[in-house]
């Protein structure tokens, strides 16, 4: 039940994401103006993203922050209806996102702690797959929204609202957990068991055995790269995104929005698949070819691009498949997160994945605005192939 705050928030945020880069531009703002707006506001939330870390896990206090994220984003939601200028309406994005950061952290602490390792994919699955419901139900509405005519004031005004409720609802449900030590277990096992692995290694060289495998820890590194690589990609693809189908491919604001909720519908079957399925040894390997996958879509989206004929339809299928190959990706990324960054330092998930999407959403619009959308859409091809062969080292 703790999670139905969360659905509302998503279900606003949704909404935003594909009318925030089409409002800009009713603003009077270009591409240029988007991907700065964008880019600003992920480099502000990178350190925004280790203090709400740190300090959550110092306080043990993890509610608060989730309420804060909230009521922060229904005020801040309020006062863009104010806002008729580019630079105010950046300003106070930036610092919306700022503070819409604080809930992610202690969300994925309060996963961790509520269940044990053995159930935490399964655990990130349900939560992912009930919210990404919320969000694609916040890309209904704002298809419905656009039918309707609403004006830009009465869907930020909706949003607010939903935020609202988040936060309501979220003082009754949302509830610390008692005890806090699932974490520091599960790195106490991984420690006896590399000793452990070390130990045997030891025998059989001295035994005068040859090791038949490969010894090696989880290279943190490699990690880090592969989220930053892989944001990065998605960053690059999906900022300028709303703005290619509007413009380049010539889709009403509605359409638009039923291409991102096909989008979304795939990442909410993928979570539903990662929770019902066994988690494995393999499974890191089938993560990487998630990754693998998601670049030949990428690559084959520019291929359907080129047809003239039910060339929505085809762009429609890809996303479907990028949102899956997406929720298997993230169920064990952040599963894995919660192995290799120690209590205290949560945040640092965050920050890979902000550093990424800052870079990525400056750097697509850019592309998409001197090269063109292709030669962009490709380019984000090439550097998820580059998050996978990071991955394969670890």
């Amino acid at each position: 039940m703790w999670r139905l705050g969360f659905f509302f928030h998503e279900t606003a945020f949704g909404l935003l994401s594909v009318f925030i880069p089409l409002y800009v531009v009713t603003l009077g703002g270009s591409l240029f103006d988007i991907g700065i707006m964008t880019s600003v506001a992920l480099f502000s939330a990178i350190p925004a993203s280790l203090f709400w870390g740190y300090i959550c896990d110092r306080t043990r206090r993890y509610k608060l922050y989730i309420l804060l994220s909230f009521i922060s984003a229904a005020i801040f939601l309020y006062l863009f209806t104010f806002t008729t200028s580019i630079s105010l309406f950046t300003i106070l994005y930036v610092i919306m996102a700022t503070l819409h950061g604080a809930h992610e952290a202690p969300k994925n602490v309060l996963i961790a702690e509520h269940y044990s390792r053995e159930d935490w994919e399964k655990s990130y699955a349900s939560y992912e797959g009930f919210t990404e419901i919320g969000w694609l139900l916040g890309l209904l509405l704002g298809f419905l929204v656009s039918i309707l005519g609403f004006n830009s004031n009465s869907t930020l005004l909706l949003c607010s609202g939903l935020n609202l409720i988040a936060f309501i609802l979220s003082i009754f449900l949302v509830t610390d957990p008692m005890l806090i030590f699932e974490r520091r277990l599960v790195s106490i096992e991984k420690k006896i068991d590399y000793t452990s692995r070390g130990v045997w290694a030891a025998s059989k060289v001295l035994d005068g055995t040859p090791l038949r495998e490969k010894f090696r820890g989880e290279s943190f590194l490699a990690f880090a790269v592969g989220i930053v690589l892989f944001s990065l990609a998605s960053s690059i693809f999906f900022t300028p995104l709303p703005i290619f189908f509007s413009q380049q491919l010539a889709l009403p604001t509605s359409m638009v929005f039923v291409i991102y909720m096909l989008n979304s519908g795939g990442a909410v079957a993928g979570y539903f698949f990662a929770r019902n399925r066994t988690i494995s040894t393999e499974e890191r390997v089938q993560m990487r070819r998630t990754v693998l996958f998601r670049s030949a879509l990428v690559f084959l989206l520019v291929a359907f691009i080129q047809v003239a004929i039910y060339r929505t339809l085809f762009v429609g299928a890809i996303l479907v498949l990028m949102g899956f190959a997406y929720a298997l990706y993230y169920v064990f990324m952040i599963s894995l997160s919660m192995e290799l960054i120690p209590a205290g330092r949560t945040g640092i998930f965050d920050v890979l994945v902000g550093l990424g999407a800052a870079c990525g959403s400056f750097l697509g619009p850019l592309l998409a605005e001197t090269l063109g959308f292709l030669p962009q859409f490709l380019i984000a091809s090439a550097i998820f192939f580059l998050a996978y062969v990071a991955l394969r080292s670890l």
